[in-house]
């Protein structure tokens, strides 16, 4: 059979990664499928680093202004129909209420009763019923920006799902701001594009691409869409965040008016812009390998778990006494603003401890046993190494290096990813090297890569891609330098390259 080397998960990314995905989510217990179709169940380990990604970015938003509110779950159909390109771009995603109570059939089962004199929508993103509100909130300029957030549930009915990637229920925050000034709103349309660039960067250790959709991929209603753009392990790009300068669209249709200050009145300037759970699926892709998911330190659910190995009673005592100590002194450092967090784990499961954390991606793991306390040391692994790979290290060493063991593993995650995304983009300029690089890569499971490439700005050669490769302009890159070319499928002259890629 060879000398296959034994992992946690199976299949492998290799064998298929599609697979291995669903694999991982499983075995690291962050989350399962629910029987509502389409659905999931996030469990406390996937739902914490969650809290955590919420925390950090909630404290980054209100640096810059923003307040936190909530707005209905329902949103009325007429609502919707305001701004058309809107409701056209999400009508197939959109689930509908329209019953407003249940009552026994003549067959004894419960039946939907009630009929709704309007139906409701289950909010699939806010900026109709929100703007509603600001109509309300607005009369004059001094009444501008108004500087909106909420972390909510929303609804997009999804034909095909995957755990955190695309589910038909996700969780998510959509921020709304309304401004006096076209400048202002792009101002920060690109401020908090910046934002998401950070956290993904510094706190998930994901390197991304920011840039400016194309008009064809642009959020519905929009006028202009900024997003950024991550490599996953497959090579295909994953959407990790957006922001959406949505200019006097979504004003006009729900009619918010200012008077501004020569008493003229006008129409506010309004941005969107969100992440989502999805997030999550990208860490995993990003990160994790055979044998489970590897969480950034920076926002694991926990940091440290003690694994105390004993033989008896008076050994378990002993140890316990000894692990306990150490998990208080682990708890009083600080690490980027949060105590470090430690786990127990004195089940009685041998070996099988040592992979359950592995799986689940904790930065460090400690095995502490007599002969450990004996030296007063413990024996340590790190998750972005090999499980193989473990050492003694003194219990003081343990406690006031783990700051930079932390810091390590958190640097070492995103070097390891910004290295994989850059050996896997190039830049071409030839139309059958394109097309053979995304036709070849796809019969052995991988997808080719991020393909930095002229274009004419034609929808039509945009469009024809899409249909030929199921491949499509990820972002017109921010810092894609001006240069002459010819486009990569009509060779017509164009300006700069774009980003180029099979996308999640």
């Amino acid at each position: 059979m060879g000398n296959k080397v034994q992992t946690a998960i199976s299949p492998t990314r290799e064998e298929d990664y599609p697979m291995w995905y669903q694999e991982v989510v499983k075995a690291s217990e962050m989350a399962e499928k629910s029987s509502v179709r389409g659905c999931m169940v996030i469990r406390p380990w996937g739902y914490a680093l969650w809290e955590n990604i919420v925390s950090e970015l909630d404290v980054m938003f209100k640096e810059t202004g923003v307040k936190n509110a909530y707005f209905p779950l329902f949103i009325p159909l007429s609502y919707l129909e305001k701004e058309a390109e809107h409701v056209e771009g999400f009508a197939k995603e959109c689930a509908v209420v329209t019953h407003h109570k249940l009552e026994k059939g003549e067959n004894g089962k419960l039946v939907p009763a009630g009929e709704l004199a309007e139906p409701l929508i289950v909010r699939p993103t806010s900026e109709t019923i929100i703007g509603e509100s600001m109509s309300k909130w607005v009369s004059s300029y001094r009444d501008l920006p108004i500087l909106i957030n909420q972390w909510a549930n929303v609804v997009r009915w999804e034909m095909r799902t995957r755990i955190f990637l695309r589910t038909s229920e996700f969780l998510w925050q959509e921020g709304h701001t309304a401004h006096a000034t076209e400048k202002e709103a792009m101002e920060r349309t690109h401020m908090m594009l910046d934002i998401y660039t950070k956290f993904m960067e510094e706190f998930l250790a994901i390197p991304v691409v920011k840039g400016a959709k194309s008009e064809s991929e642009r959020f519905p209603g929009a006028a202009d869409t900024l997003c950024i753009e991550a490599m996953m392990q497959d090579k295909k790009a994953l959407q990790a965040g957006t922001s959406h300068f949505l200019g006097q669209n979504f004003a006009k249709g729900s009619d918010i008016r200012f008077q501004d200050a020569d008493k003229l009145e006008q129409f506010a300037w309004t941005t969107s812009w969100g992440v989502s759970t999805r997030m999550i699926g990208g860490m995993i892709m990003t990160h994790g390998d055979d044998d489970g998911v590897i969480m950034p330190p920076r926002v694991a659910p926990a940091h440290v778990v003690l694994l105390p190995i004993f033989r008896n009673d008076e050994e378990k005592v002993a140890v316990m006494e000894y692990t306990h100590s150490l998990a208080r002194e682990l708890k009083q450092v600080i690490y980027h603003d949060r105590k470090v967090v430690v786990e127990i784990d004195d089940r009685d499961t041998g070996g099988a401890r040592g992979w359950d954390w592995i799986k689940k991606g904790i930065p460090v793991r400690a095995e502490i046993g007599p002969k450990d306390i004996e030296k007063d040391s413990v024996f340590a692994g790190r998750r972005d190494k090999s499980p193989k790979e473990k050492k003694a290290i003194k219990r003081s060493d343990f406690v006031n290096d783990m700051v930079s063991i932390l810091d390590d593993i958190q640097n070492n995650l995103f070097n390891r990813a910004l290295e994989f995304r850059n050996t896997n983009t190039v830049e071409m300029d030839d139309k059958k090297k394109f097309y053979d690089f995304y036709t070849s890569s796809s019969e052995t499971k991988i997808h080719g890569g991020f393909v930095m490439a002229h274009w004419c700005g034609s929808k039509d050669c945009e469009a024809k891609i899409k249909e030929d490769l199921s491949v499509t302009i990820r972002c017109i890159p921010f810092d894609s330098k001006e240069e002459k070319g010819q486009c990569i499928y009509c060779n017509r002259d164009s300006g700069k390259r774009v980003l180029f890629a099979k996308a999640y």
